[in-house]
């Protein structure tokens, strides 16, 4: 798990100082993740005319009453190459992830989550995938884009008996393989 840490902070420090001398830096938010209540804010560099560096953090330390949560961590770097040019039109994405969880207790007006409602989840996760996406230029500093992706992803946790108390039931190691990444976001270009 440290390897993964020092790899992504390695690839930060070679990649942002020939970024910081790109042409473009976008900064973002995903409104998906607004509508969750976690905190999210993303950097976008150009690198060439058809590549950029995304680099977007999320961070969800909330309680919903009643022992409801969702908290957790994630960082996502992805590397985006354009169709048509940085910034504008459709991209691929490949992105890496990494993060950690704490959740349980999750109802939703009745409509029950499988374990989550009655379990607490708490533990890691990393993983890679590919991305597609859209992006829309509404004028020269605001833009649209939406975003889906598919991957993999490892995750380590241990499973409380209940979502109020610490007896811990077991840990595990999970494979999961599906949706890793999903975003409407609201960009401000910066130049």
């Amino acid at each position: 798990m440290k390897r993964i840490y020092v790899l992504i902070i390695v690839a930060i420090v070679i990649v942002f100082p020939v970024a910081v001398h790109s042409q473009t830096v976008a900064v973002k938010t995903n409104l998906l993740y607004d509508v969750t209540s976690t905190i999210n804010l993303g950097l976008e560099m150009g690198m060439s005319p058809k590549w950029t560096l995304e680099l977007p953090v999320n961070y969800n330390p909330w309680e919903f009453g009643e022992y409801r949560k969702i908290k957790h961590w994630l960082i996502q770097p992805e590397a985006r190459y354009w169709f048509c040019k940085s910034f504008n039109g459709q991209f691929i994405g490949f992105h890496a992830h990494i993060g950690g969880f704490n959740a349980g207790g999750l109802e939703l007006g009745g409509v029950k989550f499988g374990t989550l409602t009655d379990y607490r989840y708490e533990g890691t996760l990393y993983g890679g995938g590919l991305s597609y996406g859209y992006h829309w230029v509404l004028n020269t500093r605001w833009s649209i884009e939406a975003t889906l992706g598919v991957g993999y992803a490892l995750m380590d946790y241990t499973k409380y008996d209940c979502v109020t108390c610490g007896k811990k039931e077991k840990s595990d190691t999970r494979d999961y393989i599906g949706p890793t990444k999903a975003g409407i976001s609201l960009i401000y270009i910066i130049k």
